[in-house]
């Protein structure tokens, strides 16, 4: 079972709180450092105002709080929400509307905006540009139709509710009552935003979305959760709250009440509060090592072959190399050997250094079709484990595997202090 670890620590003089997600052998698979008193606007919804309109570019600029200038496609614009609107055209320069940030600013590249807001939860999202009731395909055949009639049943048409919703992954295991309760939370949400938006001036804030900790939390999935631990109380008690444990179970019974340091849920979920002053969550996990390895070009693999990791400005490529590896028998059986190693660490990399856009990775050459199949099946799954969208495009003749990323945030090289290639020591 996978442990979610939350503490803060200084990086190159900067506090940052990391939330950090470990698997049953303390290997890093994931994490988000969040510099303390930087707050970031991914996810925030503002009143924008429509600089102009890029018509070539299918596209528009607006700008958000602080003058902000920001992105904004036009492909999937069909719902917009006008707080102002001076023209008759479906977008035009001068209307005010509500806009969230989906990317956020990347080197050159301003913040990009979308007028789909959304909300979510632990069990499901709630959108308002797609306007359809789906579910997540991860699930089995039998409860995406179970989920799909109850969303029907409960939420009616389109055109009556204004809104869609999407069931998540984590769903799987929830009863209707939760689903229908978060559903039910969301659409308040929305509903309020709406109220409060209608009496806000241009650049303002009307929304801002939990802490990088709080969604990186929300989205793993409860059954592959064992613990979620922390160094800091008032985290602790935050959790808790996510976890809607009542209050009465955060103090202990007798004449002077205690705050209690851990509380286990009805499904096994341990919700822990460390306070050994001996040795600190950060040293109990060996963070600072392992996030340092996350930022070497070069990864071992246990049976002494090596990956070589390098990003570009276009695309990432990741190189399979044999290192101290040697075959002893059959050569061709030994590279898929180390190649399923490979794939394995591969998907792990990817999300834990959150490498994003096309990547070609160049695995040690199979002349087998049935091995280079069974190689490509055993990739994607591993794949799958990873939160964000990831799409195994294919093999080509020279043997290189391509796959792409969704880009939804900075890498960690730049999530810490703006790391640059090749300076991988000098945050610690």
């Amino acid at each position: 079972m996978n442990r979610f670890v939350i503490t803060t620590g200084q990086i190159r003089g900067q506090e940052y709180r990391i939330s950090a997600l470990y698997d049953e052998n303390r290997k890093l698979i994931e994490v988000t450092p969040e510099p303390v008193g930087v707050p970031s606007i991914l996810g925030n919804i503002y009143v924008g105002r429509v600089e102009n309109v890029v018509t070539n570019l299918n596209a528009a600029f607006i700008r958000i709080a602080d003058g902000q200038k920001c992105y904004c496609s036009l492909a999937d614009c069909r719902n917009p929400v006008f707080t102002k609107k001076y023209s008759r055209k479906k977008l035009a320069a001068g209307d005010e509307l509500l806009v969230q940030v989906s990317k956020e600013a990347v080197k050159t590249k301003e913040p990009v905006v979308t007028t789909n807001l959304t909300f979510s939860g632990r069990y499901a999202v709630l959108t308002t540009e797609r306007r359809q009731l789906s579910v997540s395909l991860r699930l089995s055949a039998a409860q995406r139709e179970h989920y799909a009639g109850l969303l029907r049943e409960k939420l009616g048409e389109e055109e009556d509710r204004g809104f869609g919703v999407i069931v998540r992954t984590n769903a799987e295991g929830a009863s209707d009552e939760e689903l229908l309760k978060e559903i039910a939370w969301l659409r308040q949400c929305y509903e309020q935003l709406l109220e409060t938006a209608a009496h806000k001036t241009c650049g303002s804030c009307v929304y801002k979305e939990r802490t990088p900790w709080q969604k990186m939390l929300l989205g793993q999935r409860r059954e592959w959760l064992g613990e979620v631990v922390t160094d800091e109380r008032e985290v602790f008690e935050e959790v808790c709250r996510m976890f809607d444990v009542p209050e009465s179970r955060l103090t202990a019974g007798g004449s002077v009440p205690k705050r209690v340091d851990e509380v286990v849920l009805e499904d096994g979920l341990r919700l822990s509060y460390y306070a050994d002053e001996m040795l600190s969550l950060s040293a109990l996990y060996s963070l600072k090592g392992q996030l340092t390895d996350a930022l070497r070009e070069k990864v071992w693999l246990k049976s002494g072959a090596y990956l070589i990791i390098q990003p570009t400005e276009a695309l990432t490529v990741i190189d399979v190399n044999t290192g101290k590896n040697v075959a002893r028998k059959d050569v061709q059986e030994n590279f898929l050997r180390v190649n399923l190693e490979a794939a394995a660490e591969i998907a792990r990399q990817l999300r834990l250094r959150n490498i994003s856009g096309i990547i070609v990775v160049d695995f040690m050459n199979l002349t087998s079709a049935e091995a280079q199949k069974t190689l490509m099946k055993e990739f994607g799954a591993a794949l799958k484990q990873d939160g964000v969208p990831v799409r195994l495009v294919d093999m080509t003749k020279l043997g290189l595997v391509e796959l792409t990323r969704k880009k939804v945030k900075k890498s960690l090289p730049e999530l810490l202090a703006g790391q640059e290639k090749g300076d991988s020591k000098k945050w610690i």
